[in-house]
């Protein structure tokens, strides 16, 4: 599953430095597309072009607030990953909730970067999260993980388990798919991969793998669509440079 993706990767390496107005231009539009479609996924209702004129600080008429913030607050996290990455910061709970705050920044600032103190579900899923009492001694475990056997692990594997078992968890009362789509690509933008984006239209297929590993414990459908969507990121890559 991972030999095509090292070997375009290894070709993308071969090419650098990457032109710099191509690498703009992809991530300009990597960050209004991962935005749209990460949003989309959890119901907000900004068209993709809606979506790019909020980001450049425009009002979309008779949208919300509230969606606005969300778009706003996305692209500031997906900088905010940006600049850990550069860092090489470890991934830690800290971070995470740095993520989350600001995901939910100005939306429920009371929850922003805080660990849930209620039960929740998660709708259309069969696995129930972990009960409140038990959050941060899994979320303690899941980093522990991540330090030790999570290493030994091909990165893309490792990216999508980040991925999954931070959502199983479900530490936060809201905004867990987006904070773990961007620890997702956290793990692989660390590893000198390109971000993927997970779209919309693939959220059944998404939502079933994920819900998968998390009753069944076998994640290969999950980390199967992760590697596809990177494998055709890679051919965009090379199509471009």
């Amino acid at each position: 599953m991972f030999a095509a993706i090292d070997t375009k990767k290894l070709l993308l390496d071969q090419r650098r430095p990457l032109p710099v107005h191509t690498l703009k231009s992809i991530r300009e539009h990597l960050i209004v597309n991962w935005t749209y479609h990460s949003n989309a996924i959890e119901g907000n209702t900004l068209t993709l072009s809606e979506t790019k004129v909020a980001l450049e600080g425009i009002t979309v008429g008779g949208k919300t607030i509230h969606e606005h913030l969300e778009a706003i607050n996305h692209k500031d996290a997906i900088l905010y990953v940006e600049e850990i990455v550069g860092r090489r910061e470890p991934l830690s709970e800290w971070q995470i909730k740095s993520i989350h705050r600001l995901i939910l920044k100005g939306i429920q600032d009371e929850h922003a970067g805080a660990y849930r103190k209620q039960n929740v579900l998660i709708s259309g899923a069969t696995h129930i999260p972990p009960d409140m009492t038990q959050v941060p001694v899994q979320m303690e475990q899941f980093i522990k993980w991540y330090e030790g056997e999570g290493n030994q692990l091909h990165p893309v594997e490792r990216a999508a388990r980040v991925h999954s078992d931070f959502v199983k968890i479900h530490p936060f009362i809201d905004g867990n798919g987006r904070t773990a789509r961007l620890l997702l690509n956290f793990e692989l933008m660390k590893n000198g991969y390109p971000p993927i984006v997970i779209e919309k239209e693939s959220s059944a297929e998404y939502y079933s793998a994920l819900d998968e590993a998390h009753t069944t414990g076998d994640l290969s459908k999950f980390t199967a669509l992760v590697a596809a969507i990177l494998d055709q990121t890679f051919d965009l890559y090379l199509r471009l440079v």
